[in-house]
């Protein structure tokens, strides 16, 4: 068995320990600075936990000795140690983060690194950027690349159409920090909550705004390639304008941990979501200008006996995914792995990565 340490105990993390845990091909010890946090994580075969702050660097060191791989599902704010330390161990490292700096960090540190350093392993980035890919594949010549992602309750109630469905940290920052977009062939930083647009899909009406870290890797990967490519997030309309006059207007992207107070007081968390994914590639075939569609609607469901919320769902199978296929030996073993060198039919194919939808051809794919 595979001796993991997860970083972490959140919702997210728990998922990932089931998952990881249920599948019998791994060990995970579960660390965490709050014991709180620890003792409510279910007990299983095969975990353990840990009492671990990662700023305490001997500490971090010492938990990774031995191990095969290190997982990160804590804040973007913390993932830089981490990584740092399973470089310098020589151990495989994963995380989930949409912060753009940080991923830089880890590129720089994958330089010369004896083990495999793989960011941004969840839903986007992540799956986004394997989709993308994919469909990008199918093309001699691109021309525009759109990527519109979710997580979405079931059932607004309140002024913003929206609960807390993940990371508070990781809302606010991807609302609140440059955004990396391709633009008349050209790399260019794009202000978030902007280029508003609204669309329908399975007659629900929606809207969608630049917000930072979604692409992951791409703009580097389809540099020079594509005319246009972004990505924005999708929410309920009206979200945008109330979050841009928090966020802006009230200066309180000025006030992070003001803000993530008030949105964790007044918003609920909800297990009743569902995660949406939507991209379009456009470009040349033959000769002919045609485009393609794969647009999926993921929903919370049960993992191991315990309901799961559809974002903890995808975002748990992203980086479980990626950990199987990098000890299946299908992603390279050493240096910075982006997730677009994976086919989607290999993820899908994957035990964990078909809680996206299983292994086939892509949901709702058509040319026009």
């Amino acid at each position: 068995m595979r001796d993991i340490l997860l970083i972490g105990a959140g919702k997210i993390g728990e998922t990932i320990a089931d998952m990881l845990c249920a599948s019998g091909d791994y060990k995970v010890t579960v660390a965490d600075r709050s014991d709180h946090q620890l003792q409510r994580l279910p007990r299983r075969a095969h975990l353990k936990t840990l009492a671990l702050d990662v700023a305490d660097a001997e500490a971090l060191a010492t938990s990774l000795k031995g191990r095969y791989a290190v997982l990160s599902a804590t804040p973007y704010s913390v993932t830089g140690p981490i990584a740092s330390a399973a470089r310098q161990a020589g151990v495989h490292y994963l995380d989930l983060t949409e912060d753009v700096a940080n991923t830089r960090l880890v590129k720089t540190l994958a330089v010369g690194a004896e083990s495999a350093l793989i960011p941004q392993c969840g839903l986007a980035p992540g799956f986004i950027s394997i989709v993308a890919q994919d469909l990008a594949r199918h093309f001699d010549r691109l021309d525009t690349v759109r990527l519109r992602v979710g997580a979405l309750p079931l059932y607004p109630s309140n002024a913003l159409n929206y609960n807390l469905t993940w990371s508070t940290d990781g809302v606010i920052n991807e609302y609140d920090e440059p955004c990396d977009a391709i633009v008349d062939g050209e790399l260019r930083e794009v202000a978030p909550l902007e280029e508003l647009e609204e669309f329908s899909l399975d007659g629900i009406r929606y809207e969608a705004f630049n917000t930072s870290g979604g692409l992951g890797t791409l703009c580097e990967t389809l540099s020079g390639k594509v005319r246009q490519l972004n990505y924005k997030t999708v929410r309920y309309p009206g979200h945008r304008d109330i979050m841009k006059t928090l966020i802006q207007d009230l200066r309180l992207g000025e006030r992070r941990e003001l803000l993530k107070d008030v949105l964790e007081h007044a918003l609920p968390a909800t297990m009743q979501d569902v995660v949406l994914v939507f991209v379009t590639v456009s470009g040349y075939r033959n000769g002919q200008y045609l485009q393609e569609t794969y647009a999926n609607k993921i929903y919370g469901s049960e993992v191991c006996g315990i309901a799961r919320s559809a974002i903890q769902i995808t975002t748990a199978a992203g980086i479980c995914a990626m950990l199987d296929l990098l000890a299946a030996g299908i992603l390279p073993q050493k240096g910075f792995v982006r997730q677009e060198e994976v086919s989607l039919a290999t993820f899908l194919s994957n035990r964990f990565g078909n809680a996206y939808g299983g292994p086939g051809p892509a949901p709702a794919s058509r040319a026009a």
